[in-house]
Order: structure tokens, then C-alpha cells, then sequence
């Protein structure tokens, strides 16, 4: 929702979506939500931007690796940053803004890691997170409700550059401050 009310295009594009895709219904339905793939590219663009463990699990080496001219021995602790990987610029172009339309372009990259180790919100190959699914749909659903039935802006008139988006970085990466937002329910 941060992200969202940031930027308010974005916003309204993809309550657009999700309006047109359950126009008629009352509720949000799990057979609605594939057709919502713009609210899909928001989730991984958020994801991107916000991975909620920005450290993955650390890993021990089995045997030393030679990676980059690098040698890594055999007992080495090892982290992967997926917060810095997934806002390199290699990678990504203009990576620290928020684009839910480059997961138009990029449909190779899935939130696995396994056709593209540059997008991990959730780790990668066999150590994926094993809740990557329930995730998803969790938070497809909550956020196709939240847009379908309401209109979101800031309390006191406040600007979306006005915006406190400090985070919290931990064991999983947080708002350090809560998100105010004032709801206005709308007529489906």
C-alpha cells in the first residue's frame, strides 16, 4: 500500500483492473485473481523492492567454490543479500523506482529464483520458502479486496512525497513507522 499511494498512477491503474475484472461482483473470489495480472506485477515489484527477508537463510559451503576470483572454502558461512541483488543495477534498470511494468517485459523471472537468481524475494532453487504459495495468494487477494472496495489517500491532505517510508532492517525488513491512510468505501 506504500508503494501504492506513492504512486498514485499505479494506483489507479491497477484499482482500474481490478474494478473492470469483478465488475457486477460483490466480492473478491480465488478464481478472479488470475485475472489480475497488472495487481500480480505490483506484488512483485513491491517484492522486489521490499523483500520481506532481505538476508537469506545463511548456507554452509560443502567445498570450496571459486566464484568471480573468489575462492570460498569448505565451512564458510555464506548470506545472500536478496535486498541488494534485486536492486542491482546490472540487472535492473532504474532500480530503486518502483515499475510493476518491468515484470511486463521480464516474464522470464518468476518469484522462485529458478529461471533468474536476480529476482529471490523468496530464496531460490531447492531452499525456496516453502510458503512462496500461500504468500502470494494471500496477498493477492487481500490487496484485490482493499482496492476493490476502497478509495486510499493520505490522511490531512498530505502529498505522496510527504510519504515516511523509512525501514526497519532485522531479521525481516519492516516499516519503521505505521502506514495512516484513510479508506473511503466505494460501491461495487
Amino acid at each position: 500500500m506504500t508503494e501504492l499511494v506513492r504512486n498514485p498512477n499505479v494506483m489507479q491503474k491497477a484499482q482500474a483492473e481490478v474494478r473492470k475484472a469483478l465488475k457486477g461482483n460483490r466480492k473478491v473470489e480465488e478464481k478472479d485473481i488470475n485475472k489480475l495480472t497488472y495487481l500480480n506485477n505490483v506484488l512483485k515489484e513491491t517484492l522486489r523492492l521490499h523483500p520481506t527477508c532481505p538476508l537469506l537463510v545463511p548456507r554452509l559451503c560443502r567445498e570450496p567454490v571459486e566464484l568471480r576470483g573468489y575462492t570460498v572454502p569448505a565451512g564458510s558461512r555464506v548470506v545472500v543479500n536478496a535486498w541488494a541483488i534485486m536492486r542491482d543495477a546490472r540487472w535492473w534498470e532504474d532500480p530503486e523506482k518502483f515499475m510493476p511494468e518491468r515484470f511486463e517485459k521480464q516474464e522470464a523471472l518468476d518469484s522462485g529464483g529458478a529461471a533468474a537468481f536476480e529476482y529471490i524475494p523468496f530464496g531460490g532453487g531447492r531452499r525456496i520458502c516453502p510458503g512462496l504459495a500461500f504468500a502470494y495468494a494471500s496477498m493477492e487477494y487481500w490487496l484485490a479486496f482493499l482496492l476493490f472496495r476502497f478509495d486510499w489517500e493520505l490522511p490531512e491532505r498530505r502529498r505522496p512525497e510527504e510519504l515516511d517510508v523509512e525501514e526497519a532492517f532485522g531479521l525481516t525488513l519492516t516499516r519503521k513507522n505505521d502506514l495512516l491512510l484513510v479508506a473511503t468505501s466505494v460501491t461495487a
